[in-house]
């Protein structure tokens, strides 16, 4: 079978920068409470004239100019994302906005989990010979779906979008996977579907409804439960099935949830705290961006070197959960 290379990356933020003094002046909160319970001192948000294919083309531009790849050469765009510009998808949007004419477009709609689960699909697309070259998008602006009088939730998001280019090569890059879902815990974390019924219209014909969708909804303890009981066990599953254990890792990468559910995890698998990878003091939470942007920062920064161990795993709304293993060649 071919292998996948992760090829380039890129990441793209809003300007607009919000710390948790500036939130502690709309909601009954502060800087100390936020920080100490999360890790978060500040995150991005989009402005309303700009939209989630504008982020998400520049992550993905940025991404190709690092290696001078031509938009035209991309066989597949796959753009995990739950805060679509438009209900049907956005991705052929963004295929558009890149000008990747030969390219085919789909979303993936799985939440904090989805770029790890859109990396998987393009990798398997890959090992399969259906495809050379396939951009994977992971961007969300979920300041537009929480409610910014709830300082539960309001203080932890933020938007942003990253982006990887994976093309077929003798090098592979993914040495295992697994993916997880529990349904039957869905409403733990949610942007629940909402039907109301229009005023004085005759109802025994046809009942109209104003469909809308509520805020984001989040029972904080459970999910911090979650997080921290099932991804260990993923983690430590997929390095078993490849004869690794968590003494060989050498970067941890986990979505950007919580610095608590970070070092939570880190220690229930002994991996020192040096070894994560972590900017949610900056960002937030970037649901399916965080990833890909925490990934690409790392490469800037010349963190990942040849032969390194990456542990990327994604954890959220559905409930979903996974983790990818990846042996960086440069």
């Amino acid at each position: 079978m071919v292998g996948a290379h992760i090829l380039a990356t890129g990441s793209a933020l809003p300007d607009m920068c919000i710390s948790n003094t500036q939130l502690s002046n709309i909601i009954e909160t502060s800087n100390e409470w936020i920080s100490n319970r999360t890790g978060i001192q500040e995150r991005r948000v989009v402005k309303p004239d700009q939209s989630l294919v504008d982020l998400a083309t520049i992550a993905s531009q940025r991404a190709m100019q690092k290696v001078s790849f031509l938009p035209e050469d991309l066989d597949l765009i796959i753009l995990a994302t739950s805060t679509q510009d438009d209900m049907f998808g956005s991705a052929s949007q963004l295929q558009a906005s890149i000008d990747a004419k030969n390219a085919v477009a789909f979303d993936v709609t799985a939440a904090c989990s989805g770029f790890v689960v859109g990396l998987i699909t393009a990798s398997q697309y890959i090992q399969t010979g259906t495809y050379q070259n396939i951009l994977v998008v992971g961007a969300d602006i979920l300041s537009r779906w929480v409610d910014w009088t709830d300082r539960s939730t309001c203080i932890l998001f933020g938007d942003g979008a990253g982006a990887a280019i994976l093309q077929a090569s003798k090098k592979n890059d993914f040495l295992n996977f697994n993916l997880h879902t529990d349904g039957k815990h869905a409403d733990k974390l949610s942007i629940a579907y909402q039907a109301k019924l229009y005023k004085d219209q005759n109802l025994d014909v046809f009942p109209p409804v104003a469909s809308q969708y509520n805020y984001l909804q989040m029972n904080g303890k459970e999910v911090y439960k979650f997080a921290v009981s099932k991804v260990p066990q993923s983690i430590t599953e997929c390095l078993e099935q490849v004869g690794l254990c968590s003494n060989d890792v050498s970067w941890l990468l986990l979505h950007q949830a919580n610095q608590r559910i970070l070092d939570t995890v880190a220690n229930k698998l002994s991996i020192p705290s040096e070894k994560i990878i972590s900017n949610i003091q900056h960002y937030g939470n970037t649901s399916a961006a965080s990833i890909p942007i925490a990934l690409d920062e790392a490469f800037q920064k010349k963190q990942i070197s040849k032969g390194d161990i990456i542990v990327v795993s994604g954890f959220g709304a559905g409930l979903t959960w996974g983790t990818i293993i990846i042996k960086w060649h440069a």
